[in-house]
């Protein structure tokens, strides 16, 4: 038999731009996941092909500081030894087996040992755990109505993208084609930080009503850091009305802090709530989820209840191994580095736009935060404050610091992630970039209608 040699790394595209348009030619739009195609900065998107650390390296050849960290499950930096290492082991040892696995029921026990919850159920994505979490509130109390808050993002399962942020909010996107009236009728959607909207709502349908999900901290229309009190009301008017109190922390869980944004309201204002979701921190970088909550509702599941899920790679040993590490590994010297750098980030960013004469505001929640423009007279509060700031402002901030070597989420509507691998040197790269993005923003003016 002749073997054949294969020419395609020799004419492959080397170059942003002609990746891009190469992938357009096979992916929808480009890429696999939308805000990753800049369409709210513009631009051909960049391609990464190494990190290590703090650090990104696009096809290139140029090497950026990270401030988006994998979208948040690169606590520790990229590349960290530990991680690699376990990941090495795992996969010498198989990818994929199809059946239960030791470390599955290890990273159950070290996430039931940080947070207040009896059950885990692994799953592979956000939206899975989300879509779980819903399905399980419904066969908990046999209502069918689900209350979200616009701007809040849950993944892209049909019931939850009404209102929706993030990529939709990106894409100014009113929802998604393909979703029933039907499905989009059961799903309530209300202003974030409005008791008294809530208030009526419940007054008016509470009966029919399972469930209240929320982002432990709003992080996909920027941050919106929670008025205080607000989750506590949350689980109050829940715990009277009988629904149930989704907890998605996909995105904050050990990531705001060692223990989520959980541990910076509910453990401090003594309450838990029914169910919870994670992802990200929780792989390692890996496609990773869970769902977990209170015994009686979680062993609804399948096969010890009638609220039916399955996975073929949920659990999957590479996955689990990399999570693992990466929660082993993140210690309290860890958060310590990561708040500092994080404080450290949003005062020098702050300096930079106020010397600059740019007006704007600073959202936190936790060690994440994000900036939002033309909005230092209220803040963001809500997904119509979020909207209304002067969007156009992002787009030259972003490619000034692009051009000068540090790599932000392609949207003003995402929150910025730091390391504890961002020493430094990092920092310090990150200093001397920020004066020409913030006069790239006071130069930008709006857009004519």
């Amino acid at each position: 038999m002749t073997e054949t040699t294969s020419n395609t790394a020799n004419t492959a595209p080397t170059t942003n731009a002609a990746l891009y348009d190469a992938a357009r030619a096979v992916i929808p739009g480009g890429v696999n996941s939308p805000v990753r195609a800049f369409g709210s900065v513009g631009g051909a998107p960049v391609s990464m092909v190494k990190a290590a650390g703090p650090y990104l390296t696009d096809a290139e050849g140029r090497e950026y500081v990270d401030l988006v960290c994998s979208w948040g499950p690169m606590l520790l930096g990229h590349n960290h030894p530990a991680v690699v290492d376990a990941v090495h082991r795992a996969v010498d040892a198989g990818l994929s087996f199809g059946t239960s696995t030791p470390d599955e029921l290890r990273l159950a026990e070290l996430i039931a040992g940080k947070v207040p919850v009896d059950r885990v159920r692994m799953v592979s994505t956000g939206t899975e755990a989300t879509m779980t979490a819903i399905r399980l509130a419904r066969g908990a109390t046999v209502r069918n109505l689900v209350v979200k808050f616009a701007g809040c993002y849950h993944g892209h399962s049909d019931g939850l993208l009404a209102a929706a942020g993030s990529g939709v909010a990106t894409q100014s996107l009113p929802g998604s084609a393909g979703v029933t009236e039907a499905q989009a009728a059961e799903t309530l959607v209300l202003p974030y930080n409005d008791r008294s909207a809530l208030e009526e709502t419940f007054t008016a349908r509470g009966q029919e009503i399972a469930a209240v999900i929320t982002e432990a901290a709003p992080c996909n229309m920027g941050v919106v850091t929670p008025e205080e009190g607000f989750n506590q009301f949350l689980r109050g008017i829940t715990e009277s009305h009988g629904a149930l109190l989704i907890w998605d922390e996909v995105l904050t869980g050990f990531r705001a802090s060692e223990t989520g944004y959980w541990g910076l309201s509910g453990k401090v204002e003594g309450w838990t709530p029914d169910l919870w979701t994670f992802g990200k921190v929780i792989g390692g970088g890996m496609p990773t989820a869970a769902v977990a909550g209170r015994a009686e509702v979680m062993d609804l599941l399948a096969p010890l209840g009638p609220v039916y899920q399955a996975g073929t790679l949920s659990g999957n040993p590479v996955a689990m191994a990399a999570g693992l590490a990466t929660l082993q590994n993140a210690t309290g010297e860890v958060y310590d580095a990561i708040t500092r750098r994080s404080q450290q980030l949003e005062q020098m960013l702050v300096g930079a736009l106020t010397e600059a004469g740019v007006d704007h505001s600073i959202q936190r929640a936790g060690t994440l935060f994000s900036v939002a423009f033309g909005t230092s007279a209220g803040g963001v509060h809500n997904y119509a404050d979020a909207q209304a700031q002067d969007t156009f402002r992002y787009a030259p901030f972003f490619h000034a610091m692009l051009e000068h070597g540090v790599y932000l989420p392609p949207s003003v509507f995402e929150a910025w992630f730091v390391s504890s691998a961002h020493d430094d040197s990092a920092m310090e790269r990150i200093a001397a970039a920020l004066p020409h993005a913030a006069r790239a923003a006071a130069a930008a003016t709006a857009p004519t209608s």
